[in-house]
């Protein structure tokens, strides 16, 4: 049965309905024939987000010439070396050069049709260094792939990303990946393209081992150096500027002075440019006298920081406080509003301000209008001024107060209660909106929180954000976060709230299937409530602890802890959380068969979830479903299903859209049962689709998978009462339909095959097995034969690697081949030796386990004894 914590969802946009046929469309279809369904709003791929080229680029020739080589199409496959690898020390403008390459490379006719995705992978910032999972999540968007497909674990979204882009070279719009400052090969590893064609070029400060064509990226010789120079202030004063030219022995020593790194040279060009009356001699004996201060500084940084300090002295007192601000910031980007808040400014005089920051060279504007971010280097550098500043304590409390507050409020919205009615936003999108924007500063806060002393913030900002994070998909971000929340309540010395946090990291430990550990924080959270005389904690503590063991398969003790859980929540003042406790208690009813005590109790529920959400609402209606139907009452059983189908596309959630896709499975296979193959196929398409739409493939591939076996079983029950082996026309319908949606469920699947689990390639060969079956029926022996060859190659892999697991399915499969071979009977000498294989495996197989395999015995041996009678 389903249970739920107290979380809701997120709303969604309404669909289109499109119809393919004989085609190929990525995303709900991958391959599809004669299929109609329902698809999403489209998402318009964001492949042209490359950063603009510098126009005073220099010194870099030979460099673009080689890495456009190895990115050229049309190669011999022995010369190409599709992953080129940047690597050189910190401002030596590696960004540049391959941001001066994709350009050139995108420019060319026929090279990169499908665009040019960039990411910034922040990996020497600890505070802002994207995880793989996180940089996957934003590659995807700007595929075109809504946050809502994308599944949870790391190496399912690795396979997801490759295989988007593989499709876009299958369909020649071969696409360029750029990624930027990685800083391991762990951290890039999942996003390089596998699939041969994609092309990639990343940088980093180290050499890494990724199996790339490494260019390694030295600083500026002294004329490119000064060339820069004079490109710079040229772009910034025109022609009539000629300071550098005329002043070569000033402009070459500034050039040394910065130690050829173009982000230094680059500052330094703004500062002339900044004071058309400067001559360079004055920068020149400025950088000088800085850099003697900071000759015991390590070589990488010292020009750079030479370059800051002048430039830093340059700012205004608005300025300058404006750029310690955002360096503040403990997440990626700072949005306007944040800095203007913690500014206490407005926001036009906010954005000014960050504007002449942004012209310094100081600031960079973020991805969209309105956010902001700075260089890694520069963030240390603005990181040391802030220190020296005794107004920076106060900045950090107010920067997260802000996060803290803003929220909190967007966290009303996220469940979908109908009271209180939440207030701070115009609606429940934008709150949600702005919560997802914001997660990634949201979590460093909390972790800047307890690092600054603020252990409150530290304690309380997980909490807030437990109902984002647990509907929107990030269990592992949620359990990070409900750690420090339970650190931060232990250095507070506050008991309540240490266990209130592990409650929270009881529930995110039981999402990630860590079943043991979440038992063990939800018993010892439990505990401590119950010490503390605090009977709704100790409650919501129960429910927890219930839920684990529930996962872990305890039923009998989950329906006592559930059991328990329920008196001491009604005590307290939140009518819905002990609704919710009151439903799980009826599945957990449900989970040891006293279905009767089960309905009541979910009934029960159901009254006040029907008034405080409608997502949990469609949660305990799908229970009461089941619970209904295992009582043998189909009837209501139906109309749950049905009622709960409707609520959760109401809301129309990730959360709730999982739901829905579990209702109409249930309805399906219970129409399937009834042999209504008309209903059966309607629900269990509609379920595939919700399902992945949910970023649940597996779960999709297995309704389509149980749709195709219904309808070959109704055929095949139908032709037995006819006594004919083939259908007549007037039923061949159900044998395509099965068809498709057996190809439907091979495609879901097909693309994590080769790099998953044997349990996800097992399923594919018993996919393609199944798929053979109404080929055959519908006489396209040839392509029935070739998914049997295809699922057999699988199996013999498999069996190689455990005999004992995987000898089963492949006398199966045999026995199956066998059959499909005999239908013509000039292939009759090839069943009978594909049956005779299947026969001696089974055989080997009985004499082990004879109960186990004894009917898989008697099958081969039928059909075996069949061909020899026919051959005969």
């Amino acid at each position: 049965m389903a249970e739920a914590d107290d979380a809701g969802g997120d709303g969604a946009g309404s669909d289109t309905s499109n119809q393919i046929l004989n085609g190929v469309y990525f995303g709900w279809v991958i391959q599809g024939r004669n299929v109609s369904l329902q698809l999403p709003a489209p998402v318009t791929p964001a492949l042209h987000g490359l950063p603009p080229a510098s126009p005073t680029f220099t010194g870099r020739d030979t460099h673009v010439e080689e890495l456009l080589h190895g990115l050229a199409p049309g190669l011999q496959r022995q010369e190409a070396v599709l992953v080129a690898s940047v690597a050189g020390l910190a401002g030596v403008g590696k960004t540049e050069l391959v941001v001066q390459t994709a350009h050139q490379a995108s420019e060319k006719p026929g090279w990169f049709p499908g665009g040019v995705l960039f990411i910034d992978m922040f990996g020497y910032d600890t505070g802002r260094r994207l995880s793989p999972a996180q940089a996957l999540h934003s590659l995807l968007d700007a595929l075109g792939i809504p946050a809502e497909h994308l599944p949870q674990e790391l190496q399912d979204l690795s396979r997801l990303y490759r295989s988007v882009l593989a499709e876009y070279a299958r369909q020649k719009q071969r696409v360029l990946v750029v990624i930027d400052n990685a800083s391991s090969s762990e951290q890039v590893g999942p996003l390089l393209p596998t699939d041969g064609t994609t092309a990639a070029l990343l940088t980093s400060r180290h050499t890494l081992d990724v199996g790339a064509r490494l260019h390694d990226l030295d600083i500026l010789d002294e004329r490119s150096s000064v060339e820069l120079l004079r490109m710079a202030v040229f772009k910034a004063r025109g022609a009539a500027d000629t300071r550098v030219a005329d002043s070569p022995e000033d402009a070459a020593a500034i050039a040394r002075l910065c130690a050829g790194l173009p982000l230094a040279l680059r500052i330094a060009a703004a500062l002339l440019a900044d004071i058309p009356s400067r001559p360079p001699a004055s920068l020149s004996q400025a950088l000088s006298d800085v850099h003697h201060r900071l000759d015991q500084l390590r070589h990488e940084s010292h020009a750079v920081r030479a370059a800051l300090d002048l430039s830093y002295e340059q700012l205004s007192e608005a300025q300058a406080r404006m750029f310690r601000l955002v360096a503040l910031n403990p997440g990626p980007e700072l949005s306007t509003e944040a800095a203007a808040h913690v500014a206490a400014a407005d926001q036009q005089h906010t954005v000014q301000r960050l504007q002449e920051l942004v012209r310094a060279h100081l600031v960079e504007a973020g991805a969209v209008w309105g956010r902001w971010r700075v260089h890694d280097l520069v963030r240390v550098y603005a990181g040391e001024r802030a220190g020296e500043e005794p107004t920076t304590a106060d900045d950090i409390t107010r920067l997260l107060l802000y996060y803290l507050e803003r929220a909190t409020r967007a966290d009303g919205y996220v469940i979908d209660l109908t009271e209180p009615t939440p207030r701070g936003y115009p609606d429940r999108t934008q709150a949600l909106a702005w919560l997802d924007a914001e997660r990634d500063n949201l979590l460093a806060a909390a972790v800047l929180a307890e690092s600054t002393g603020h252990a409150d913030i530290a304690r309380d900002l997980p909490m807030v954000l437990e109902n984002y994070l647990s509907t929107r998909g990030h269990p592992e971000e949620w359990r990070a976060s409900a750690e420090l929340a339970v650190r931060a309540a232990r250095t507070l010395g506050d008991e309540r709230g240490e266990a209130r946090a592990s409650v929270s990291l009881s529930d995110a430990l039981r999402e990630l299937n860590a079943h043991n550990e979440a038992i063990a924080e939800a018993r010892r959270a439990a505990e401590t409530f119950r010490g503390l005389g605090d009977r709704p904690g100790e409650g919501m503590a129960l429910r927890a602890l219930a839920l684990g063991l529930g996962a872990a398969g305890q039923h009998e003790e989950s329906l006592r802890m559930s059991e328990q859980a329920v008196p001491l929540l009604r005590q307290g003042s939140n009518r819905h959380v002990a609704a919710v406790a009151l439903m799980n208690y009826g599945s957990h009813l449900a989970d040891v068969e006293r279905y009767s005590e089960a309905i009541d109790a979910l009934a029960e529920s159901l009254a006040v979830l029907s008034q405080t959400s409608k997502s949990v609402k469609a949660l305990g209606l799908l229970n009461l479903g089941w619970a209904l139907d295992s009582a043998g009452r189909r009837a209501e059983a139906i109309s749950s299903f049905q009622e709960s189908i409707a609520c959760a596309l109401e809301v129309g959630g990730l959360w709730e859209t999982d739901t829905a896709a579990r209702a109409s499975a249930s309805l399906g296979e219970l129409f399937a049962e009834d042999e209504q193959s008309d209903q059966a196929s309607f629900y269990l398409r509609q379920s595939a689709a919700l399902f992945a739409k949910a970023s649940n493939n597996s779960l999709a591939a297995e309704a389509l998978k149980v749709l195709g076996l219904t309808l070959i079983a109704l055929e095949e029950r139908r032709e037995e009462a006819r006594s004919s082996e083939f259908t007549s026309p007037a039923h061949e319908r159900h044998y395509e339909q099965a068809a498709d949606a057996l190809a439907e469920a091979i495609a879901l699947t097909r693309h994590t095959a080769e790099t998953t689990t044997d349990d996800v390639r097992q399923e594919l060969a018993d996919l393609l097995i199944s798929l053979s079956i109404p080929l055959v029926h519908l006489g396209r022996s040839d392509r029935a034969l070739e998914a049997i060859r295809e699922a057999l190659a699988i199996l013999r892999r498999l069996t190689d690697e455990d005999p004992q697991a995987h000898q089963p399915p492949l006398a199966a499969a045999l026995d199956t081949f066998a059959w499909a071979l005999a239908q013509d009977d000039t292939q009759l000498p090839a069943a009978l030796e594909a049956a005779s294989e299947a026969v001696e495996i089974a055989t080997g197989l009985a004499q082990h386990s004879p109960d186990e395999h004894g009917e898989l015995l008697q099958d081969t041996l039928e059909r075996k004894a069949g061909l020899l009678d026919e051959l005969a």
